[in-house]
């Protein structure tokens, strides 16, 4: 997007790249990072399956940052794309919503009512919702008219990164959200958890450490 999470590796001492496909955000992303002292962070515009074509190299670590997956609608070809650009020996890590999370209502509901309404596994014809706003601003004045959005189960991305010559090296499940969820409450810890009493339990946040076997 903006370049928040790239520049946050290169504050650590990374030399970093980021990828978007708004030529704003990337925009916005080189004003930042010059703005903040990280001159030599490179931006670059491309749709996410373009990308090989478009950024050559590999890199040590490879990272798909939260809120990513719903947006694409093959989850084979962007494991293809994540594999293309880790080298040997090298790494991949995603934290994302949980797949699960994912298929349950959140728009129009009490804290702690669950109830199923999409899919879980991969479709072909998106889920499409009327914009109102954004993330970050619910009553901004937004030009889109319609969003699209796709699921993928924990199974298929898995499997998607394995079939592209990753090995899965940590797969973690966890009972938070990073980000305001309407069937759960804000926690004093700043997540986003199932209200206080409720029965069960249901995963809600993943991360994922994978890597690519070194050259003999």
């Amino acid at each position: 997007h903006f370049g928040m999470d790239t520049l946050s590796f290169a504050r650590l001492g990374a030399r970093v790249t980021g990828a978007d496909f708004s030529s704003a955000a990337v925009a916005l992303a080189r004003r930042t990072a010059e703005e903040i002292g990280f001159p030599d962070a490179r931006f670059v515009q491309s749709d996410l399956y373009d990308l090989p074509h478009v950024l050559d190299g590999d890199f040590d670590l490879v990272y798909t940052s939260r809120g990513v997956l719903g947006w694409l609608p093959d989850i084979r070809r962007w494991a293809e794309v994540v594999a293309h650009f880790v080298r040997p020996g090298g790494r991949f890590y995603i934290t994302e919503i949980h797949p699960v999370a994912q298929a349950f209502e959140n728009e129009g509901v009490a804290p702690g009512e669950l109830l199923l309404r999409y899919p879980y596994w991969e479709h072909v014809e998106p889920l499409s919702f009327p914009v109102k706003g954004s993330y970050a601003d619910p009553d901004a004045d937004v030009s889109a008219q319609t969003e699209h959005g796709w699921d993928h189960g924990l199974g298929e991305i898995v499997t998607a990164l394995i079939e592209a010559g990753l090995r899965i090296e940590s797969l973690r499940e966890y009972p938070f959200v990073d980000w305001p969820v309407e069937f759960l409450v804000e926690t004093g810890d700043g997540t986003w958890r199932l209200p206080p009493g409720t029965q069960g339990e249901i995963p809600l946040f993943f991360s994922l450490l994978a890597s690519k076997a070194p050259r003999d």
